[in-house]
């Protein structure tokens, strides 16, 4: 028993080795013009191209034969917290993002595993909960890179074909509530992320940042709020900088190649409370009502 035993954890250790050093074989690096213009049976961004349109041009299934459809494989994602993702694809190979900053790499033809991604704070990360519970809504590729971003307010960048982290960049402290909720896109060798955790005031706001791909390092910031001093920082009035709350860049942005422009939306001036909400329409109710007399 005590042989079979051995026997069993040595072939056990063996298969974890080979899992662990799996690799995509045959790896094409993803290029700008790849980016602006994906193969029909890829989606290399987060809507498949960069204007977001979420379409696929593919036609083998329609609308005569997709009731013949029938499930080929299954894969179980992590189950620690929200579930929002959307995989990219690229030569048959699914990446997969999963809460808490998880990213996994699928045979898609078969949903076996190649590689995967689990950060050494995952664990922490589910711990602590959140506003966003772990959510991980897109990841991006470029060159030979998977992208992703924290819920600790970090980008990383992975081998696209081993799962190694590349490098890591802190853009800003958690610990002041700062988190991603979404991933980035890449454009013209910019990783673009938009921040968020910015219900509570602070001295500070939320931003849509730029990386360089190849090493992290932050290329440009720009703050969703207006700061005091800046062109439409009157629209605030006379408030202080440590009270202009809210404006998150919670989802993925889009990009206008012939323009140059990148596209982000954010969300409500904070705090934000439902009572707030409520109140709005019986103010407007009692002025109507006034006028009426």
């Amino acid at each position: 028993m005590t042989r079979r035993f051995v026997f069993s954890i040595s072939i056990s250790v063996l298969l974890a080795s080979i899992w662990l050093t799996a690799q995509v074989k045959d790896f094409r690096p993803v290029t700008e013009p790849m980016l602006r213009n994906p193969a029909p049976g890829d989606w290399l961004n987060w809507r498949r191209t960069d204007n977001a349109w979420g379409y696929s041009p593919l036609d083998q299934i329609n609308t005569r034969n997709v009731q013949q459809l029938q499930l080929a494989w299954s894969w179980a994602m992590d189950n620690t917290g929200a579930q929002e993702a959307t995989p990219l694809v690229h030569d048959g190979v699914i990446y997969l993002p999963n809460p808490h900053g998880v990213i996994q790499a699928l045979d898609a033809a078969t949903g076996d595993l190649i590689w995967e991604y689990r950060p050494e704070r995952v664990k922490a990360s589910v711990e602590a909960g959140g506003e966003g519970n772990g959510v991980q809504r897109n990841i991006a590729i470029y060159g030979d890179k998977i992208f992703g971003t924290t819920n600790d307010a970090h980008i990383i960048a992975l081998d696209a074909r081993s799962g190694k982290l590349v490098w890591d960049t802190a853009v800003a402290d958690s610990k002041l509530g700062y988190q991603y909720t979404s991933g980035p896109i890449v454009v013209r060798g910019k990783v673009i992320a938009g921040m968020t955790g910015c219900s509570r005031y602070k001295e500070d706001v939320c931003f849509i940042s730029a990386h360089e791909a190849t090493t992290g390092k932050e290329l440009w910031r720009t703050s969703t709020v207006a700061r005091p001093g800046e062109p439409g920082g009157d629209t605030w009035g006379n408030l202080p900088l440590a009270f202009r709350a809210g404006s998150d860049a919670w989802i993925p942005g889009s990009y206008d190649a012939e323009a140059n422009l990148v596209y982000w939306g954010t969300a409500q001036a904070k705090p934000w409370a439902r009572a707030a909400k409520r109140c709005i329409p019986i103010r407007l109710w009692r002025s109507i009502r006034t006028r009426e007399k």
